[in-house]
């Protein structure tokens, strides 16, 4: 595909796992386990075709609803991720950043999000934005309280708070908002993803599960969004 067609900031709510697994007779874990081999074989391709950024909803502020069991599994399974990142990604020149509140982990998986943001902090290729104990709305209530904070110092007016200064106190502040938004598994929802960011997205809704998805699927939805006429709310 043509470098200008392709977005910038590409989105992906990971969905359908629990479903994958449910249907082969499996328990929910092992779909969340062939989730994040899939989670790094995409990771990979977007980065080698030339993604610059790429943010990935892994855990979302709702999720701590799920059974003890499920939570705990994909506690296990975060913390396999990042050693296998630590050691795997070692050669891949990709920056990863973590956003959300990762303070509701515990403190092993907490130092590993902070080694993995070290040891890439310097590498110059695609941005991965992993969500992780991230909700939207609860993204846009930080950034509104630390702006809040500012004011009550003194150190900003009412007045000078306007939509690039929210932008900017994001998890995502910093960088561009995302172009395309893929949710496979076939539901027609945000699900609490990139509120304020995603104001202009495309969105790609595909009827596949996300352990079967395949860097073929990607292609197609990346032709899907090349093939639209982008407004912005014009003519």
């Amino acid at each position: 595909m043509e470098q200008q067609s392709l977005p910038k900031h590409l989105g992906i709510i990971m969905d359908g796992n629990g479903r994958w697994a449910k249907k082969r007779g499996l328990p929910r874990s092992a779909g969340h386990t062939v989730g994040a081999a899939v989670f790094k074989t995409i990771t990979r391709y977007c980065s080698s075709i030339g993604i610059k950024y790429l943010t990935i909803y892994a855990f979302s502020t709702e999720n701590w609803r799920r059974p003890k069991e499920e939570i705990g599994a994909l506690m296990k399974l975060f913390k396999q991720y990042l050693e296998d990142a630590l050691r795997d990604f070692l050669n891949e020149n990709i920056k990863v950043r973590f956003i959300g509140d990762v303070s509701a982990f515990p403190p092993e998986l907490q130092k590993l999000i902070r080694e993995t943001e070290k040891v890439s902090e310097q590498r110059t290729g695609m941005v991965l934005n992993i969500a992780m104990n991230y909700g939207g709305r609860a993204e846009i209530t930080h950034a509104v309280k630390v702006l809040a904070e500012d004011v009550q110092k003194g150190k900003l007016s009412p007045e000078q708070i306007d939509e690039a200064a929210i932008a900017k106190h994001l998890y995502t502040g910093g960088q561009p908002d995302p172009d395309l938004i893929i949710r496979p598994s076939g539901e027609n929802r945000i699900s609490n993803f990139l509120l304020w960011q995603s104001a202009y997205a495309e969105y790609v809704v595909m009827d596949i599960l996300w352990p079967d998805f395949k860097p073929k699927d990607l292609d197609r939805a990346l032709s899907e969004y090349a093939s639209r006429n982008r407004r912005f709310g014009g003519v």
